[in-house]
Order: C-alpha cells, then sequence, then structure tokens
C-alpha cells in the first residue's frame, strides 16, 4: 500500500482533520485530481461517482484506472444492490483505491431513475444494508456522503436516522452536504444552490457523535471558510471553489499543519508536471484539452488570467495540439506575475 495511503488511513482512524475535494461528474477525472495533486499533498480527493454495474461490466481501467500520485484517493460508487456494491467495491481496493465512499446525495434524474443517489435519503435501511455489505468485502474505510433530508423530510429526523443506520452498519465516515434536495421542482444545478445551506445542522449532528467521523461540504468557497468549519466537524470537502479556483488549493498542507494557508502555488512546477502529463496522455492516444481543461482556472483573479484562459481555450482544443501550448500560455501570464 502507497505511504500516502497508510497515511490516510491513519488519519481517519485517529480522528484527525480531513481535507477533501469533492467527487464532481465531468470533472474530476483522473487529469483533474493529477493537477490537483500538484497543488496538495494531504487532501484527499474523490473520483466522479462511478456505478456499481459500471465497474462491473464495464471497462475498469477507464473506470477506475488513475496515476499513482493520487494517493491518497477515495471512489465514489453509485448503486442501491448491497451485493453489487459489495463486487464493486472488492474491484476498486484491488485497484489501490484507499476508501470507498456511497453516493447519498446526488439529485439527477439519472440517478434517481436507477434508484439511488439522494433517493436513498427515504431508505435508510437499505443504506445501511450497502454499507454492512461493502464493510464486510473491503479493508478500506467505507465512507457515505449524503443530504441533510430530501423534499419535505425532516432534517432532524432524517439526518439523524440515517447517521444512525450507517454508524450501526460500521460506516466509517459521513459526509453531509449541508442542504436538502428537491428531486421534483428543481434541476441538479439548482439543488446546488436554491435548497438554503443550514452547517448548523451538520454540527448537531457532530455533537451527536464526538467519536465518529463527520465532515461537512456545501457552498464552502475559502480556506478561511474551511478553517472555521474544522472547528466544529472533523472534515470539510470543498467542490466547485477547488475547481474554479484552484491555486486556493496550494494552501492546504499549510492549513492542516496549523498554519493560514496563505501559500502561493509553484507554477513553474505545475507547468512541468502537467506538461510531463499531457505529453503521456496524448501518446497513449488522449487530446491535450483532455488536461487543459481543468486547469484553466489556475490564475483566477491573477494578472494575466484571461489570456492564460484565452490560450487554453482556443489553442489547446486544436487537432495535433502538444505540451508547448502550455509553455505559450504560461509565458503569457508568467511576465505579468513578475512585475
Amino acid at each position: 500500500m502507497p505511504k500516502a495511503a497508510k497515511m490516510y488511513i491513519n488519519t481517519l482512524k485517529n480522528k484527525e482533520k480531513i481535507f477533501a475535494i469533492a467527487p464532481m461528474m465531468d470533472w474530476t477525472d483522473r487529469h483533474c485530481r493529477f493537477f490537483h495533486r500538484q497543488l496538495t499533498r494531504r487532501a484527499l480527493l474523490y473520483t466522479e461517482m462511478v456505478v456499481a454495474d459500471a465497474v462491473i461490466h464495464g471497462d475498469r481501467e477507464r473506470l477506475l484506472g488513475f496515476h499513482p500520485v493520487e494517493h491518497p484517493l477515495a471512489l465514489q460508487l453509485g448503486g442501491s444492490d448491497p451485493a453489487k456494491l459489495a463486487e464493486a467495491a472488492r474491484i476498486a481496493e484491488d485497484f489501490g483505491h484507499d476508501e470507498i465512499n456511497l453516493n447519498v446525495g446526488c439529485p439527477s434524474d439519472r440517478v434517481q431513475s436507477g434508484t439511488f443517489g439522494a433517493c436513498l435519503m427515504k431508505t435508510p435501511e437499505i443504506v445501511a444494508e450497502c454499507v454492512a455489505a461493502m464493510k464486510r468485502a473491503v479493508s478500506v474505510p467505507v465512507t457515505v456522503k449524503c443530504r441533510i433530508g430530501v423534499d419535505e423530510q425532516d432534517p432532524e429526523t432524517a439526518l439523524s436516522i440515517l447517521a444512525a443506520q450507517v454508524r450501526e452498519a460500521g460506516g466509517d465516515a459521513l459526509w453531509v452536504h449541508a442542504r436538502k434536495a428537491w428531486l421534483e421542482g428543481l434541476s441538479p444545478k439548482e439543488n446546488r444552490d436554491v435548497p438554503p445551506l443550514d452547517y448548523d445542522r451538520v454540527y448537531r449532528l457532530k455533537a451527536d457523535y464526538p467519536y465518529w467521523f463527520v465532515g461537512i461540504n456545501g457552498g464552502i468557497a475559502s480556506l478561511a471558510e474551511a478553517r472555521a468549519h474544522l472547528e466544529r466537524v472533523d472534515g470539510v470537502m470543498l467542490g466547485r471553489a477547488a475547481y474554479h479556483e484552484p491555486a486556493l488549493l496550494a494552501g492546504v498542507d499549510a492549513m492542516l499543519e496549523g498554519g493560514e494557508g496563505n501559500v502561493a502555488p509553484d507554477f513553474a512546477a505545475i507547468m512541468e508536471a502537467m506538461k510531463e502529463h499531457a505529453r503521456a496522455h496524448i501518446a497513449a492516444g488522449g487530446r491535450l484539452a483532455h488536461v487543459t481543461r481543468h486547469m484553466t482556472g489556475l490564475f483566477h483573479g491573477m494578472t494575466g488570467a484571461r489570456r492564460w484562459r484565452q490560450i487554453l481555450s482556443m489553442q489547446a482544443t486544436a487537432p495535433g495540439a502538444g505540451p508547448e501550448v502550455l509553455d505559450r500560455a504560461f509565458a503569457a501570464v508568467s511576465g505579468r506575475l513578475a512585475a
């Protein structure tokens, strides 16, 4: 087991604070995760959600493969069949994933039609059966990511019942997106913004479980906000902020070690690592844009950011584009940063 993976498992067992980058469909693929790892060595990375049936019957290397540098890495699974989830979890552990996370929070129509995701908040006993089955199948941590409730549920009751079932089933952690999900009437995008945030509900849940890991997610936009949450819960998870403003991730390690987290990225080192990664991906038949699409926000809010985005958006998508596009884009911005 890689050193980073062992460190993560020990962190969870020792109830140390965890910073995670949320699983995000169409975003947190292997290229995104490799990029984020260049900015932080300690953050827990998550895959996109992968359906258990796909893991069992699909292209496992495409769905589960990752670069060793990505550790610690958690696979998020979607499903509601305990036996299938257990089999998928076993496969993922054999691939080297450091955690298996069950999605009980996604509100999309496609997920609902498969009877998993946020709609499982209505059947906590099934969630418990799934967690118990996966715990029997693997030795890595098994966790759940959920909402505080769905539709007309009372979050005080719904979240408490789900947490109790997951804990009793042996779940190692519960990550809570501090919003309800409305399965009818709101789109998945609206479900990320419209339902009001209720961080206090997650804090109360943590107070109920002082010796069990409870992490918080939803609307957290900065490391300063993350530090404040970590005074009340065990882990904090950033999603869109980490993706759109990745430079903030450079401060994560310092924050977890007790510092303020005001750390500037080593942009030159990041460029070298990403060029090498892109070169290998292109040699394997991929395209530069598969890599660079995750990097457009690297200079967010800095002088030259617009030119950086323009070059990546226009030149990296051209047929035959290679890593030299990153050189041109960085040259356009680095002089302005130094000025």
